[in-house]
């Protein structure tokens, strides 16, 4: 049985850029990430944000909370495998009351190939959550765009951490034996 493949142009990652635009997100933090590669082309087109490359993800925390205290809203994108770098520093955001969206590509679920992928990425929710942070997952395309908007909302409005987890099924299955 072959896997089903994503289409040849996801459209999901425009429906993030977008919901970016309508919640006026300014400054976006990211770890280069395969899965938010078309994202992050769009958020370093548009004049008026700012895409930073970070080293390791905690970085983007710590930035994200400097463009809260300077009026931006911001947004932090990563891979599953990243979440591990910057538990400590989510501590902060419970204890300084500022929000934090990040959006993290999931690793290690659905037709993983690299074994290394599996320990985080089946670890990552319940790490987030121990952390204090607010999940929501997405695994369908078609809902990724109203899943991101509804947890900037929440992120936003209530000063908290929400990760939206983007399923390895909307990222797209990677096949390497060919």
């Amino acid at each position: 049985m072959k896997a089903a493949k994503k289409p040849a142009v996801a459209t999901w990652p425009r429906d993030i850029y977008n919901v970016f635009k309508q919640v006026g997100i300014r400054q976006v933090a990211y770890v280069p990430d395969a899965g938010h590669t078309q994202l992050i082309k769009s958020c370093h087109a548009d004049k008026s944000m700012r895409a930073i490359s970070l080293t390791t993800e905690e970085e983007g925390v710590a930035m994200l909370a400097g463009s809260w205290l300077g009026g931006d809203r911001g947004a932090l994108l990563m891979q599953s495998s990243g979440v591990g770098n910057c538990i400590n520093m989510l501590g902060t955001i419970r204890e300084c009351r500022f929000p934090l969206l990040a959006l993290v590509t999931m690793r290690g679920e659905w037709g993983e190939f690299n074994p290394w992928q599996l320990p985080m990425g089946q670890g990552t929710p319940k790490a987030l959550e121990n952390a204090g942070v607010v999940v929501q997952r997405v695994n369908e395309h078609a809902l990724v765009g109203e899943t991101v908007f509804a947890a900037a909302m929440m992120a936003f409005q209530t000063n908290r951490a929400v990760a939206v987890l983007i399923g390895q099924r909307v990222v797209g299955f990677k096949d390497w034996s060919k």
